[in-house]
């Protein structure tokens, strides 16, 4: 089988294609010829070395793929030929891989392969924040940063399904296609401060739920636009690596930038501050596999629908990464064998 490694540290070009020998499936595991793997904002911090819970390279990401189960370990309760999509704990960016019987997870017929695979670690990202932890409901206002991105395009569905408004910041190439999806507000954050927006937009009142991946000042200006049992989750940086590049000066401030949040602040203020990192969740395998279950409810009942902006072959893998880091893409950026 053939992989995309991350050989060291470095811009994308370091990346390479490699031959492996293909993996064999132990007790309770099956084997999935992969059709599409996900590529994430995580992938290109782990090759820019700024990603602590990455393997030691050389190595291979990639943390969901679907494809076919085209062989069983002993005592795997699978069936031969299924198509499926499952979580992966690195490796995901393969030709094959081995998983739990358990965790390869059924698809439609009618889902393609690669929606499928955009699948798994940006709706369960957005499904925890919003419902699991969030309890999003109807009518509440929704600030959404990266709205184009692969978590911001599976948060505003999960929002248009519990019936909650959206407020998104995305740049202004974007905010047309948002407009689309329902967004009736886009701020375009590299010409506009969100946060005397967002106050407009809201005659005042805040948002109930903030998800912001930026990290750095942006969370301090978040939580001044919290509404009252406002609730702001923390769950990524990308604000600290522009154009996915390493600048410890950069990262430095925005790290100085940070707010701290004291319990006597948020119990006065009435509002709750959450951190997400699915990548330290791997354990609770019950947890995601209930969260999956009501995703994949809403996919069948096309209430939830990926949206893939492009799909790279190995070969391209150095693309994919650009496309990223260069916040080009809409939805969900994927590689095919």
């Amino acid at each position: 089988m053939r992989q995309v490694w991350i050989p060291r540290t470095g811009p994308p070009d370091v990346l390479e294609v490699r031959d492996a020998p293909d993996p064999e499936p132990g007790e309770g595991q099956v084997r999935i010829r992969v059709a599409a793997a996900g590529v994430n904002f995580a992938d290109t911090l782990t090759r820019i070395g700024l990603y602590p819970d990455a393997p030691k390279l050389p190595a291979v990401v990639g943390y969901e793929v679907a494809g076919t189960i085209d062989k069983l370990g002993p005592k795997a309760n699978a069936a031969m030929g299924s198509r499926v999509l499952a979580f992966t704990r690195f490796g995901g960016q393969s030709e094959a891989v081995v998983v739990p019987a358990q965790q390869a997870v059924p698809i439609p017929d009618d889902l393609s392969f690669e929606k499928a695979a955009a699948i798994p670690v940006v709706y369960t990202t957005a499904w925890l924040m919003l419902v699991w932890l969030g309890n999003v409901r109807r009518g509440e206002k929704v600030l959404v940063h990266a709205a184009a991105g692969g978590v911001g395009t599976a948060a505003l569905q999960i929002c248009r399904v519990k019936g909650a408004d959206v407020i998104g910041t995305a740049s202004r190439s974007k905010h047309a296609r948002l407009n689309e999806l329902g967004i009736a507000h886009v701020i375009d954050y590299t010409t506009q401060d969100f946060e005397p927006e967002v106050m407009r937009i809201t005659s005042g009142r805040g948002v109930d739920i903030i998800l912001d991946a930026v990290g750095g000042a942006s969370l301090a200006k978040g939580y001044r636009c919290l509404a009252p049992l406002g609730r702001l989750f923390a769950f990524g940086g990308s604000g600290l690596t522009p154009k996915g590049t390493r600048n410890p000066l950069h990262i430095l401030k925005g790290l100085l930038a940070m707010p701290s949040f004291k319990p006597f602040s948020l119990i006065d203020n009435n509002r709750g501050v959450y951190g997400v990192n699915l990548g330290h969740l791997w354990g609770e395998t019950e947890t995601l596999q209930a969260i999956m279950d009501e995703i994949m409810g809403l996919v069948r009942k096309k209430q939830l629908d990926p949206i893939v902006d492009r799909a790279f072959r190995f070969e391209q893998a150095a693309d994919a990464h650009r496309f990223i880091q260069e916040r080009k893409n809409f939805g969900k950026v994927l590689l095919v064998p």
